[in-house]
């Protein structure tokens, strides 16, 4: 399979480009994370969704240690070729690292931040440390 579409890609200086995750079935957005050249390529051959970590410095493998992976149903490139969209099937129903089912919990409600969702899982349960 030959690269030239990630050529297409408009890439930050740092090598890097912004991925919003939505569920396919739902069209929630799950999470914003990051991607690198290899982490794309990977996601792609994997099926598996790939993502560059930025305060590790590395490739992170989403559910490596939770299960909760991301299986990816379909992949957009936006119109300035610097935003990444990916509808996935997230397995477990767990996106966040929190315990929940997407990282976007906390609400706006009169100048204060209210949590408005569930821990479905305690984060203990899921990552053992």
């Amino acid at each position: 399979m030959s690269d030239n579409w990630l050529n297409k890609v408009n890439w930050s200086k740092d090598g890097l480009i912004p991925v919003v995750t939505q569920e396919a079935s739902s069209n929630s957005v799950l999470m914003v994370a990051w991607m690198d050249r290899e982490a794309l390529k990977l996601t792609v051959e994997t099926g598996k969704v790939v993502y560059w970590s930025r305060s590790r410095k590395k490739l992170w493998c989403k559910g490596e240690e939770s299960g909760h992976i991301q299986k990816v149903k379909e992949i957009y490139l936006d119109c300035d070729q610097d935003i990444l969209l990916l509808k996935v099937e997230q397995v477990g129903g767990i996106a966040c690292h929190t315990g929940r089912h997407n990282c976007f919990f906390n609400r706006l409600e009169n100048e204060r931040w209210v949590v408005v969702a569930p821990v479905i899982k305690d984060p203990k349960e899921i990552y053992r440390e």
